[in-house]
């Protein structure tokens, strides 16, 4: 029998894979050894014994599961670097070329919603509709039941509440009870219905685009297929020739979702802005009728003289 050589043995080592040799850098610290191998032993592969540990399941040895989780980070990080390379190549305007003929009409529309935002945020905002100042004046000019100036002042100071304003104080008559009342509110409402469905025909524009948007870019999305189709119909089967027509049919697609969603924000938005500035503008007309009625009074209830004050002196003679 050929004896074993004792003296320099040459220990069977097995080979290691990716994440076993990341296991080993991790395991280095607690072996011991300098260069992260544990000490091999004769005629046997090197295996890793973990301390016992009372935890259980996964957690009584860590270490393999973050071998694991270093070695695939370490493998999707070189993709998502080329990737990210391969995408910052390219500019908006470059995207905006790939989008095919469907961007053009995409981007007039995105024109047209932010011109009707705009439209909206300064139109339809409260200053516009009732501004603070005539809203003042016009309550001192009705507590003095001054309808010519009231109506002059109107006339003057043109926006949503002296337009309805101005039409209700034509109905208003001295001679009827409680200054005919309740046809100058029947003007109101009706005048403020108007105005509000008028006001509702421009916010419904963004309603009208918002629901477009997609169907735009679901047409580039068709016409993106379609031009990859011809290209396979014509014989051509490489990548890079259906890529550019599934490129133009995703980048439509985006384009057009990117359009229907500010639009849809922006619709609910004023749609529910207007809504409450009508009601404070129906109750400010309301309270103009009721200090030109004595129902109101300019002032707070405690600058006010009370009834008790007003009988105590005849009681007292």
């Amino acid at each position: 029998m050929k004896r074993k050589n004792l003296k320099n043995p040459e220990p069977t080592v097995t080979d290691f894979s990716s994440v076993e040799q990341a296991s080993r850098l991790l395991f280095s610290r607690q072996a011991g050894s300098r260069d992260g191998r544990p000490t091999p032993q004769i005629g046997r592969p090197v295996r890793f014994h973990p301390a016992p540990s009372r935890r259980r399941g996964w957690l009584r040895n860590p270490h393999p599961w973050l071998a694991i989780a270093a070695a695939a980070l370490a493998a999707f990080v070189p993709s998502t670097a080329s990737a990210m390379g391969v995408a910052s190549s390219k500019s908006l305007l470059d995207l905006y070329r790939d989008g095919g003929p469907i961007m053009h009409l995409i981007a007039f529309c995105s024109v047209a919603v932010v011109a009707l935002g705009a439209y909206c945020a300064v139109m339809f905002r409260k200053g516009k509709l009732m501004p603070p100042n005539v809203v003042a004046h016009l309550n001192n000019l009705m507590s003095q039941r001054d309808l010519q100036g009231a109506y002059d002042f109107c006339s003057a100071n043109p926006c949503l509440l002296t337009h309805v304003l101005a039409g209700a104080l034509t109905k208003a008559n001295f001679e009827r009870d409680m200054f005919n009342k309740t046809a100058m509110e029947n003007a109101i409402a009706d005048d403020c219905f108007r105005g509000e469905t008028k006001m509702m025909v421009i916010v419904n524009y963004l309603n009208t685009f918002a629901v477009l948007a997609p169907m735009i870019g679901l047409l580039g999305t068709v016409a993106g297929m379609i031009t990859s189709f011809s290209a396979l119909t014509a014989g051509k089967a490489e990548a890079t020739d259906l890529a550019k027509g599934i490129g133009e049919a995703l980048i439509a697609t985006g384009g057009g979702l990117l359009l229907a969603i500010p639009s849809m924000f922006l619709y609910f938005f004023f749609r529910g802005m207007l809504t409450t500035n009508m009601a404070d503008v129906h109750k400010a007309l309301s309270h103009i009728l009721d200090l030109f009625t004595g129902e109101a009074h300019g002032s707070p209830p405690s600058t006010r003289q009370t009834y008790a004050d007003t009988t105590a002196p005849a009681a007292a003679e």
